[in-house]
């Protein structure tokens, strides 16, 4: 199961998993991008096991029901959390969530939480999550989730977001050894997200962006590869090797206490709308 893999690097790991005969489950958000995306992974692969879910992972009833529905009909391997969002004006949700947050953190937490039963009856399951190095300028943080109290600035909100995912990594892993959990950073790749949320970052680094297939690299070894499996579990990877969460003299290490706050509100949260 792919999210977010109708375009970047989502859509480059999808094709790549298509192309080796796997069944590829793309949870996507906008029916019409997604459903072009299906159709040119199938005809570009020659693999017809490409199934399309229209889920929008900032809206966690939707994303409830979807595993609902889901677990009744198929089985599953592997999870890669790619979605995700870069919004530079602080939005609300229908539910009232801040959307970075309700897409990036809350989303990820209810997905891989309530898919976690089904991904431990299979041989050999993982879960990647696509994070960011941009996390290593944030210590987590959980006295203002939803960026209420404080002057909204996206970039920064979307780098505590990666923080929040390592942390989730970090901390599903202990507690679930059956399943091989990862993230990691795909380097800075020439991505539509990049070039819509980052404009100037974008044009700063112009040719020296990695292309979708190279940002995929790491994410399908993670995946994929009986190596990546051998790693210890819920490690952060970049170019398929494991890397400190924590720059030094960064003071960025969270306390347990604070990372189960964090754990606590998530799944306040998650019950509240299942």
């Amino acid at each position: 199961m792919v999210t977010g893999g109708n375009s970047g690097i989502g859509r480059a790991t999808a094709f790549e998993i298509a192309k080796r005969g796997g069944t590829v489950h793309l949870v996507c958000r906008d029916q019409n991008r997604a459903e072009g995306a299906r159709g040119e992974i199938i005809r570009e692969s020659g693999n017809q096991n490409i199934f399309l879910h229209i889920v929008d992972l900032s809206d966690p009833k939707t994303v409830w029901k979807f595993v609902e529905n889901f677990k009744q009909e198929h089985t599953l391997n592997v999870l890669i959390n790619n979605a995700g969002c870069m919004v530079n004006k602080r939005e609300l949700t229908e539910d009232g969530l801040e959307k970075n947050f309700a897409t990036n953190t809350l989303g990820v937490y209810v997905l891989t939480t309530a898919l976690i039963p089904v991904l431990e009856k299979e041989h050999d399951p993982r879960v990647v999550t696509v994070s960011s190095g941009g996390m290593l300028v944030q210590k987590l943080s959980t006295d203002d989730l939803q960026s209420e109290r404080t002057a909204f600035d996206g970039t920064m909100v979307y780098a505590q977001n990666k923080r929040q995912q390592v942390v989730l990594t970090e901390r599903w892993a202990r507690a679930h050894p059956a399943i091989h959990f990862s993230c990691m950073h795909p380097g800075w790749v020439d991505t539509p997200g990049v070039r819509l949320s980052m404009p100037g970052f974008h044009a700063r680094l112009g040719a020296r962006l990695r292309s979708e297939a190279q940002g995929a690299d790491t994410v399908l070894w993670l995946a994929l590869a009986p190596t990546a499996a051998a790693q210890p579990s819920g490690r952060f990877f970049q170019d398929r090797k494991p890397v400190p969460t924590h720059l030094p003299l960064a003071r960025t290490s969270s306390s347990p206490a604070e990372e189960e706050k964090l754990i606590e509100i998530l799944e306040e949260l998650a019950q509240r709308f299942k």
